[in-house]
């Protein structure tokens, strides 16, 4: 202890002999310090490994994307030669699962071979990818066998597959055309230079980065409220250390230096914490998202990062709590005296992240940048921050005007009004998680909904089937009866789209269908052959009575005139871009139809796969569209598990670190109740008090999450151009979920509290 208080050290040298010796004091301060040491890292070593997985999560994106991009086809030759090979993609799909399908012609013996395969399947043979091979053999997949006239010979290598989810097939094939619709003729795989890549929807990307924001969010604050742990224990030492000579600031930095030691072993046990957890990332992923274990490597960069925030935030948060400390030879104590808090720079933060999302309240573009995606994350960031910011100002405001009542709820007030800093520190994380969620929650609600809205009215036809190019030997009308003759449909009905000249200044598309069919589009009042309509909003000179428009259809050119006495109808799906929708007794020009519109039997589950079947066997190139698409909605369902089971986590982890630290406060006013209990007080009103003490924060919390939740559901749902609406259930649920878990915590240290209610805690050293 002579260094301590040696005079003259000054500068760098103190910082580290001073820190040097509190990581000694850290593993020698007996049962208690290995406690405390214990405490700290287990909750900074959670933070640090959900910090490393999204460290991760670039490089893993990348992995993925990288062999995503290798296995697709190079670009268009004109010739066939040696190296050349025809490709065609034929995707399919499974209930809710997503199946990418490959036909493969080599016109040599030199053509290039998909990643992950060793040969070329011949004609009648297929290559799998595991999770399809899985699947074929699944008892209920009969259906999905009989789609495929080839037998599995083989599966495709992980280098061939972006996830181990990845439903994927290459089949041979003998009969593919250079000049057929969706072959190309290719000489190698990758390679393609696409331009700039694509990005996310606007509606995902924004709920991608928000769902980041609230994980990490609340992680940092769990960190830093992590490193509190423990500190009676400490108080006493630090007592000790003044005791033998040591002046204030060397005791800080002592005490700096022992939470560094526990942060420094809680880093350690997050490292392995993540190592240990790599393989369940990816199962969290909806399917098309996920990845190998292997691929969870996380940036050099961003450990780095963390390496150095987490160390820096634990001493800080260390110097900054003992601010209001006085340490002395015979004791800690704790400044008391109430601090009049400004608002005007808590206002700055949230006030700084309107400025950067309200500009985007125009849209977003439909492939985003990384200066769109900056803002988005800076602006939610800075918002969910005013939450942490703000809430101690509203306590304090709140607690210093609440009138007077029984004696439980007047111990739990002058409490607060003395110090709320603890209570508000255990909420805040609660605070921002329940803000964080119900924004995502909204946004999530919100875009399915709209989704869902996106293909018309579904009562009559719940799939569409297109046929982009003829296929050979099934003219129009064969093809409809082979999809009206498969088991589970009901009702087929063709539709026509034609366009004119697109590079024309002002083209015009037109629907011809039957009654039935149009309705499936456009809000028809009355409906007979020969009627035609005009969509809402699209009327405009080039489609004015009497004008005659000419298209092109299949080499053919035909002319068709406007009529009069047109009625407006509003489609359900402005995206379809339809200017007039025409039944085929008003339309006198050629046309073929290679749309139909199918109605399912609701009775029947399997009628959407035996409508696959058929479609593949009429065109392997055959579009198939269900209304009803399970896929979609297994994906936000799998986006709404994982967010639930990440609330969840944030919700135990916060709820952890709220247990200890109201144990921690109780312990601090051990020989105050024993005396409140020695003169009569009951039990059940220091219970109440207690109760109180933490209800009115957590209460005052869940009020503010909620409006800055809902407020930021809205913007988030205006920039993407959604409807702006509330799930007032869910947000409930959301709220009520942290209110019944503060409950449980404060149940959870009753027991202490009887027990330091006893006469033995009047005792003092």
């Amino acid at each position: 202890m002579s260094a301590a208080g040696t005079p003259g050290r000054r500068g760098l040298t103190a910082w580290i002999d001073d820190l040097a010796l509190g990581v000694r004091l850290s593993v020698a301060g007996g049962r208690s310090g290995w406690a405390r040491l214990a405490m700290i890292a287990a909750g900074v070593g959670l933070g640090v490994a959900m910090l490393l997985t999204a460290t991760a999560m670039p490089t893993a994106g990348a992995a993925r994307s990288d062999r995503s991009a290798a296995r697709e086809p190079g670009p268009r030759v004109a010739a066939p030669g040696p190296d050349t090979l025809l490709h065609g993609e034929v995707p399919s799909q499974w209930g809710a699962i997503r199946i990418d399908g490959r036909l493969l012609q080599p016109e040599g013996d030199r053509a290039p071979v998909p990643p992950g395969l060793e040969r070329h399947p011949a004609p009648g043979e297929m290559v799998v990818s595991p999770a399809l091979a899985a699947l074929l053999d699944s008892p209920d997949a009969g259906l999905l066998r009989e789609r495929w006239d080839a037998r599995v010979v083989g599966t495709i290598a992980p280098e061939g597959l972006a996830g181990p989810s990845d439903h994927l097939f290459y089949q041979g094939a003998d009969h593919l055309d250079a000049d057929s619709y969706g072959v190309a003729r290719i000489d190698r795989f990758g390679g393609q230079d696409f331009g700039e890549p694509g990005g996310l929807p606007p509606a995902l990307l924004v709920l991608a980065i928000l769902g980041l924001v609230v994980l990490l969010l609340p992680v940092m604050i769990f960190v830093t409220t992590a490193v509190r742990f423990g500190s009676e224990s400490r108080d006493r030492q630090l007592a000790a250390i003044r005791l033998v000579g040591a002046d204030g600031a060397t005791t800080r930095r002592i005490a700096a230096g022992e939470t560094l030691a526990g942060t420094v072993l809680g880093m350690v046990v997050g490292a392995l914490l993540f190592l240990a957890s790599r393989h369940l990332v990816g199962d969290l992923l909806p399917a098309g998202y996920d990845f190998f274990p292997a691929d969870l490597r996380p940036v050099p960069a961003l450990v780095a990062l963390v390496a150095l925030a987490v160390p820096t935030a634990a001493v800080l948060v260390t110097l900054s709590a003992l601010r209001r400390v006085m340490i002395e030879p015979l004791g800690v104590v704790r400044r008391g005296g109430e601090r009049r808090r400004r608002l005007w720079w808590r206002l700055l933060p949230p006030a700084a992240g309107l400025l950067l999302l309200i500009p985007l309240l125009d849209g977003l573009p439909e492939n985003g940048n990384a200066l769109v995606e900056a803002r988005i994350t800076a602006g939610v960031t800075l918002l969910l921050v005013g939450v942490v910011l703000l809430l101690p100002w509203l306590v304090q405001v709140v607690v210093r005007r609440l009138g007077g009542g029984g004696v439980a709820w007047e111990l739990a007030v002058r409490r607060l009004q003395l110090d709320s800093d603890t209570a508000v520190r255990a909420v805040a994380g609660i605070a921002v998680s329940v803000a964080g969620i119900i924004a995502v929650q909204g946004l999530l609600g919100s875009t399915q909904t709209a989704f869902a809205g996106r293909h018309g009215d579904t009562d009559r036809f719940q799939a569409s089937v297109a046929f982009y190019g003829q296929p050979a030997g099934w003219p129009a009308g064969r093809a409809a009866s082979a999809l009206a003759d498969t088991p589970g449909v009901d009702a087929v009905d063709a539709v026509s789209h034609l366009r004119t000249d697109p590079d024309a200044p002002d083209p015009v598309s037109v629907r011809i269908a039957g009654c039935d069919a149009l309705r499936h589009y456009a809000d028809l009042p009355t409906c007979a052959d020969g009627d035609s309509f005009v969509a809402a909003g699209r009327e405009r000179p080039a489609i004015a009575p009497g004008t005659t428009l000419t298209f092109q259809d299949e080499g053919v050119e035909s002319r068709w005139t406007v009529p009069t006495g047109m009625r407006g109808v509003a489609q359900y799906d402005p995206l379809l871009g339809t200017d007039i929708l025409v039944t085929p007794g008003a339309f006198d020009a050629a046309h073929v139809p290679y749309t139909f519109l199918v109605g399912l039997d609701p009775a029947d589950p399997e009628a959407i796969e035996h409508l696959r079947n058929t479609a593949h066997r009429i065109d392997p190139f055959a579009h198939l569209l269900d209304f009803d698409d399970p896929y979609h909605d297994s994906v936000f369902a799998m986006v709404e598990r994982a967010l639930r089971a990440g609330a969840v986590a944030l919700l135990l982890l916060i709820g952890a670190s709220m247990l200890v630290n109201v144990l921690e406060q109780l312990r601090e006013r051990r020989r105050l109740l024993a005396v409140l209990a020695t003169f009569g007080t009951r039990r059940r009103t220091l219970s109440g008090s207690v109760l109180y003490q933490v209800a009115i924060p957590v209460l005052l919390g869940l009020s503010l999450a909620v409006a800055t939740g809902s407020a930021l559901a809205a913007i988030l749902l205006a920039v993407v151009d959604e409807p702006i609406a509330f799930d007032w259930a869910a947000i409930a649920g959301v709220a009520g979920t942290a209110a019944v878990m503060v409950l449980a915590v404060t149940a959870a240290t009753l027991p202490l509290l009887w027990r330091l209610t006893r006469a033995e805690g009047l005792r003092a050293e």
